[in-house]
C-alpha cells in the first residue's frame, strides 16, 4: 500500500515538473511606431504618402531623380497635389507610373509627371488649351473711335440711328490694364489691380500676394484651360489653377467667389473669380506661375507696371 502511494506521489510530481518547464508564449506587444504598422486603409482618391523603407528606391528610379519630366515624392505629398502642380490629373500619374494602388505613394519614390512618348493624356483637364481668340467686342470696348470733323456750326443734326438689338455679352475682360508681355509664346497680363504686399522668394513665398477689397475682380493672366477649381488644398482657400500649355500653369488662391469650372477654356483678361480671404488673414489674391512644376517669380513674366 505504501509503495503504491509513493509511486502515485512521484508520478504527480513528475507531471507538475513537466508543466512548469513549458515556456509561456509571450503576450504580443502593440507597436506604436508607424514602421511596424501594417497597411492602413485609405479611401479611394488622391494618394497618401507612406514612409519609404530603407533601400526602397531602385537603381532605375534613382537615375531618374531630378531629370526633366520626373518628380521625387516629398513628405506630405499626395498624388492629387503633385498632379495639380504639373497641370495633370492623379489618374494620369497612376497610369504613367503603373501604380497598382494609387492610394499609396512613398517618400523618395520617383514619378513620371509628363506622358511617355507616344502616350496620350486623358481627355479633359489635362489637354493643353490652344491660344484663345480675342474676346468679341474687346477692341471696341477700349479703343477710342475718332469722330468725323464737323463741317460747320449750322450743319444739320445727324439722322437718328435705328436701334439695334444688343450683342450677347461675352466673358468679362479686364478693364484699365491692357499692358501685356509675351514669354515662351504666352501673352501675360496682370491678374488683379492692387498693391503687392508679399513678393516672391521661392521658399516661404512661391508667388506674390496682391491686396484688394472683397469682391474685386480676378482675371486670367493668360489664355488656357481650368484644371482645378475647388477648395480641397488647405492653405489656398478657394483655388483656381489654369494650364496654359505643356509647361506653364498659373495659380489663383483665396478667392471669395469662383466663376469658372474645371475643364473650362478661358481667355486672357477674362474674369474668373472675385477676390476674398478664404484661408487667408486678409482680402488678397495669392498668384503663382509655375514652369514645369517649379514656381517662378511672376514679376519676371508679367508686364512692367
Amino acid at each position: 500500500m505504501r509503495i503504491a502511494l509513493l509511486a502515485l506521489i512521484l508520478s504527480a510530481a513528475a507531471v507538475l515538473g513537466a508543466c512548469s518547464s513549458v515556456p509561456l508564449a509571450p503576450v504580443p506587444v502593440e507597436s506604436k511606431t508607424f514602421q511596424d504598422v501594417g497597411p492602413v486603409y485609405a479611401p479611394p482618391a488622391p494618394a497618401t504618402v507612406a514612409a519609404a523603407p530603407a533601400g526602397i528606391a531602385t537603381a532605375a528610379s534613382s537615375s531618374l531623380a531630378g531629370q526633366p519630366g520626373y518628380y521625387t515624392v516629398q513628405p506630405g505629398d499626395t498624388l492629387r497635389r503633385i498632379a495639380l502642380q504639373y497641370g495633370t490629373t492623379w489618374q494620369n500619374l497612376a497610369q504613367w507610373n503603373d501604380l497598382s494602388d494609387p492610394n499609396v505613394i512613398e517618400v523618395g519614390q520617383v514619378l513620371r509627371v509628363v506622358p511617355p512618348q507616344g502616350a496620350t493624356q486623358a481627355a479633359g483637364a489635362t489637354t493643353p488649351a490652344a491660344s484663345a481668340p480675342p474676346v468679341a467686342g474687346a477692341a471696341q470696348s477700349f479703343a477710342v473711335t475718332p469722330q468725323a470733323p464737323v463741317a460747320s456750326a449750322t450743319a444739320a443734326p445727324p439722322a437718328p440711328v435705328a436701334s439695334a438689338s444688343p450683342a450677347p455679352a461675352g466673358p468679362a475682360v479686364m478693364a484699365g490694364n491692357l499692358a501685356t508681355a509675351t514669354h515662351d509664346g504666352i501673352t501675360w497680363s496682370w491678374p488683379a489691380s492692387g498693391k503687392i504686399i508679399q513678393g516672391f522668394n521661392g521658399t516661404t513665398s512661391k508667388g506674390i500676394d496682391i491686396a484688394g477689397n472683397l469682391g474685386d475682380p480676378v482675371y486670367a493672366a493668360a489664355a488656357g484651360r481650368v484644371v482645378y477649381a475647388g477648395s480641397e488644398l488647405r492653405g489656398f482657400g478657394k483655388l483656381i489653377i489654369i494650364k496654359h500649355n505643356a509647361d506653364y500653369i498659373s495659380v489663383y488662391a483665396h478667392n471669395n467667389v469662383m466663376l469658372v469650372k474645371e475643364n473650362e477654356a478661358v481667355k486672357r483678361g477674362q474674369k474668373i473669380a472675385e477676390m476674398g480671404s478664404t484661408d487667408a488673414p486678409r482680402v488678397e489674391l495669392h498668384f503663382e506661375i509655375r514652369l514645369r512644376g517649379k514656381s517662378v517669380d511672376p514679376i519676371g513674366l508679367l508686364p512692367k507696371q
